[in-house]
Protein backbone atom coordinates (compact mmCIF):
# COMPACT_ATOMS: atom_id res chain seq x y z
CA UNK A 1 0.00 0.00 0.00
CA UNK A 2 1.35 3.51 -1.16
CA UNK A 3 1.39 6.21 2.13
CA UNK A 4 -0.52 8.86 0.78
CA UNK A 5 1.66 12.30 0.73
CA UNK A 6 -0.01 15.34 1.87
CA UNK A 7 0.21 16.98 -1.12
CA UNK A 8 -2.57 14.72 -2.98
CA UNK A 9 -2.26 13.39 -6.08
CA UNK A 10 -1.88 15.98 -9.19
CA UNK A 11 -4.82 16.36 -10.86
CA UNK A 12 -4.98 18.27 -14.91
CA UNK A 13 -7.07 21.54 -14.97
CA UNK A 14 -9.74 20.72 -17.27
CA UNK A 15 -11.99 23.36 -19.18
CA UNK A 16 -12.66 21.64 -22.70
CA UNK A 17 -14.71 24.23 -24.23
CA UNK A 18 -12.43 27.27 -22.81
CA UNK A 19 -9.50 25.12 -24.54
CA UNK A 20 -11.04 24.53 -27.51
CA UNK A 21 -11.72 28.30 -27.70
CA UNK A 22 -8.15 29.34 -26.55
CA UNK A 23 -5.45 26.98 -27.58
CA UNK A 24 -2.84 28.53 -25.05
CA UNK A 25 -4.60 27.38 -22.14
CA UNK A 26 -3.65 24.04 -22.60
CA UNK A 27 -0.08 25.15 -22.90
CA UNK A 28 -0.90 25.96 -19.23
CA UNK A 29 -2.66 23.89 -17.82
CA UNK A 30 0.43 21.20 -18.91
CA UNK A 31 2.70 23.16 -17.72
CA UNK A 32 1.23 23.17 -14.39
CA UNK A 33 0.65 19.86 -14.38
CA UNK A 34 3.96 18.87 -14.97
CA UNK A 35 5.19 20.93 -12.39
CA UNK A 36 2.78 19.66 -9.94
CA UNK A 37 3.51 16.38 -10.51
CA UNK A 38 6.75 17.02 -9.96
CA UNK A 39 6.69 18.33 -7.16
CA UNK A 40 4.47 15.25 -5.64
CA UNK A 41 7.29 13.38 -6.11
CA UNK A 42 9.65 15.24 -4.25
CA UNK A 43 7.36 15.55 -1.21
CA UNK A 44 7.00 11.76 -1.16
CA UNK A 45 10.71 11.29 -1.64
CA UNK A 46 11.21 13.77 1.48
CA UNK A 47 8.43 12.23 3.09
CA UNK A 48 9.85 8.60 2.73
CA UNK A 49 13.27 10.06 4.80
CA UNK A 50 10.96 11.06 7.68
CA UNK A 51 10.65 14.51 6.48
CA UNK A 52 7.50 16.57 7.37
CA UNK A 53 5.25 19.04 4.65
CA UNK A 54 4.71 22.22 6.66
CA UNK A 55 2.97 24.07 3.96
CA UNK A 56 -0.99 23.46 4.44
CA UNK A 57 -4.20 25.51 3.86
CA UNK A 58 -4.12 28.00 5.88
CA UNK A 59 -1.06 29.37 6.13
CA UNK A 60 0.05 32.33 3.57
CA UNK A 61 3.24 33.75 4.96
CA UNK A 62 5.08 33.28 1.73
CA UNK A 63 2.53 34.93 -0.23
CA UNK A 64 3.01 37.87 2.24
CA UNK A 65 6.99 38.00 2.58
CA UNK A 66 7.85 37.30 -0.83
CA UNK A 67 8.09 40.25 -2.72
CA UNK A 68 10.01 38.78 -6.06
CA UNK A 69 7.78 36.32 -7.31
CA UNK A 70 8.57 35.64 -11.23
CA UNK A 71 5.93 35.24 -13.40
CA UNK A 72 5.34 33.96 -17.15
CA UNK A 73 3.21 35.83 -19.95
CA UNK A 74 1.33 32.66 -20.27
CA UNK A 75 0.85 32.46 -16.57
CA UNK A 76 -0.37 36.12 -16.90
CA UNK A 77 -2.78 35.35 -19.69
CA UNK A 78 -3.51 32.59 -17.81
CA UNK A 79 -4.49 34.61 -14.25
CA UNK A 80 -6.66 37.39 -16.93
CA UNK A 81 -8.87 34.31 -17.76
CA UNK A 82 -9.29 32.72 -14.72
CA UNK A 83 -10.33 36.25 -12.94
CA UNK A 84 -12.49 37.52 -15.26
CA UNK A 85 -14.26 34.31 -17.00
CA UNK A 86 -14.12 31.18 -14.22
CA UNK A 87 -13.91 33.28 -10.97
CA UNK A 88 -17.03 33.02 -8.39
CA UNK A 89 -18.42 36.59 -8.89
CA UNK A 90 -18.34 37.40 -5.13
CA UNK A 91 -14.40 36.72 -5.08
CA UNK A 92 -13.74 38.85 -8.07
CA UNK A 93 -16.04 41.80 -6.42
CA UNK A 94 -13.89 41.56 -3.36
CA UNK A 95 -10.64 41.25 -5.32
CA UNK A 96 -10.67 44.31 -7.67
CA UNK A 97 -10.44 47.02 -5.26
CA UNK A 98 -7.30 45.35 -4.13
CA UNK A 99 -6.21 45.11 -7.25
CA UNK A 100 -6.17 48.34 -8.24
CA UNK A 101 -5.02 49.42 -4.99
CA UNK A 102 -1.96 47.36 -4.78
CA UNK A 103 1.31 48.86 -4.75
CA UNK A 104 4.92 47.35 -5.53
CA UNK A 105 6.39 45.27 -2.60
CA UNK A 106 3.10 44.57 -1.10
CA UNK A 107 2.07 40.75 -0.35
CA UNK A 108 0.61 38.93 -3.16
CA UNK A 109 -2.23 40.66 -4.49
CA UNK A 110 -4.08 37.95 -5.28
CA UNK A 111 -3.81 36.89 -1.03
CA UNK A 112 -7.71 37.50 -0.11
CA UNK A 113 -8.38 37.25 3.53
CA UNK A 114 -5.40 35.08 4.01
CA UNK A 115 -6.08 32.30 1.34
CA UNK A 116 -4.79 32.27 -2.50
CA UNK A 117 -7.82 33.28 -4.40
CA UNK A 118 -6.37 31.93 -7.79
CA UNK A 119 -4.83 28.65 -6.65
CA UNK A 120 -6.12 26.73 -9.49
CA UNK A 121 -4.05 28.90 -11.77
CA UNK A 122 -0.94 30.28 -9.23
CA UNK A 123 2.49 30.77 -11.20
CA UNK A 124 5.18 27.87 -11.10
CA UNK A 125 7.17 29.84 -8.61
CA UNK A 126 4.13 29.32 -6.10
CA UNK A 127 3.83 25.71 -6.92
CA UNK A 128 7.00 24.95 -6.77
CA UNK A 129 7.76 26.57 -2.99
CA UNK A 130 7.37 24.24 -0.23
CA UNK A 131 8.57 24.00 3.07
CA UNK A 132 9.23 21.21 5.61
CA UNK A 133 9.57 20.83 8.98
CA UNK A 134 8.24 23.93 10.47
CA UNK A 135 5.63 27.08 8.67
CA UNK A 136 8.11 29.87 7.75
CA UNK A 137 7.34 32.79 10.44
CA UNK A 138 6.19 36.21 9.93
CA UNK A 139 8.39 37.81 7.29
CA UNK A 140 10.92 34.72 6.58
CA UNK A 141 11.94 33.42 3.41
CA UNK A 142 13.00 29.93 4.31
CA UNK A 143 14.88 29.78 1.36
CA UNK A 144 17.71 32.02 2.94
CA UNK A 145 17.23 31.61 6.56
CA UNK A 146 16.90 27.37 6.47
CA UNK A 147 17.49 26.05 2.65
CA UNK A 148 17.78 22.67 3.75
CA UNK A 149 13.89 22.41 5.07
CA UNK A 150 13.07 24.14 1.34
CA UNK A 151 12.15 21.54 -1.51
CA UNK A 152 14.40 21.48 -4.64
CA UNK A 153 12.39 20.78 -7.76
CA UNK A 154 13.13 18.04 -9.74
CA UNK A 155 14.92 18.96 -12.48
CA UNK A 156 13.43 17.03 -15.24
CA UNK A 157 10.10 18.11 -14.04
CA UNK A 158 10.41 21.44 -13.69
CA UNK A 159 11.86 21.40 -17.43
CA UNK A 160 9.08 19.84 -18.39
CA UNK A 161 6.71 22.43 -17.07
CA UNK A 162 8.81 25.08 -18.79
CA UNK A 163 8.96 23.24 -22.07
CA UNK A 164 4.98 22.97 -22.09
CA UNK A 165 5.16 26.61 -22.78
CA UNK A 166 6.94 27.09 -25.29
CA UNK A 167 4.23 26.70 -28.16
CA UNK A 168 2.86 29.51 -26.29
CA UNK A 169 5.91 31.19 -28.00
CA UNK A 170 5.80 29.61 -31.09
CA UNK A 171 8.18 27.15 -30.77
CA UNK A 172 6.97 23.98 -31.80
CA UNK A 173 9.66 21.78 -33.44
CA UNK A 174 11.94 19.79 -31.81
CA UNK A 175 14.77 22.02 -32.50
CA UNK A 176 13.47 24.55 -31.49
CA UNK A 177 12.31 23.73 -27.95
CA UNK A 178 15.54 22.23 -27.53
CA UNK A 179 17.78 25.65 -28.40
CA UNK A 180 15.03 27.42 -26.35
CA UNK A 181 15.90 25.03 -23.26
CA UNK A 182 19.54 25.23 -23.56
CA UNK A 183 19.16 29.30 -23.55
CA UNK A 184 16.19 29.22 -20.81
CA UNK A 185 14.28 30.99 -22.93
CA UNK A 186 11.46 30.76 -20.60
CA UNK A 187 13.04 31.98 -17.94
CA UNK A 188 14.31 34.86 -19.48
CA UNK A 189 10.82 36.13 -19.92
CA UNK A 190 9.69 36.57 -16.40
CA UNK A 191 8.44 39.50 -14.81
CA UNK A 192 8.14 40.25 -11.02
CA UNK A 193 4.36 39.29 -10.18
CA UNK A 194 3.79 42.56 -7.24
CA UNK A 195 5.75 44.80 -9.71
CA UNK A 196 3.26 44.26 -12.39
CA UNK A 197 -0.06 46.86 -13.10
CA UNK A 198 -2.42 45.20 -11.71
CA UNK A 199 -5.21 47.67 -11.88
CA UNK A 200 -5.33 47.26 -15.63
CA UNK A 201 -6.57 43.72 -14.81
CA UNK A 202 -8.94 45.66 -11.56
CA UNK A 203 -10.97 48.06 -14.97
CA UNK A 204 -11.55 44.54 -16.74
CA UNK A 205 -13.63 43.10 -13.96
CA UNK A 206 -16.90 43.85 -14.31
CA UNK A 207 -19.07 43.82 -11.21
Amino acid sequence: MTKKTAYGKPQRLKFPAAEAENKWLGYAFDAYYRADVGVAKGIQQEERNGRKLACAKGCSNCCKSHTTIPIFPLELLGLYWYITKIMPAETRTRLKPQLANHVAGQPCPFLLEGACSVHPMRPLACRHFNVFGKTCAEGEDAFYTRREDVLTPLKAHQDAAYEAMLPFHGMVTPEQKQAAMQHNYVQQQARVLQEIDWAHLAARITE
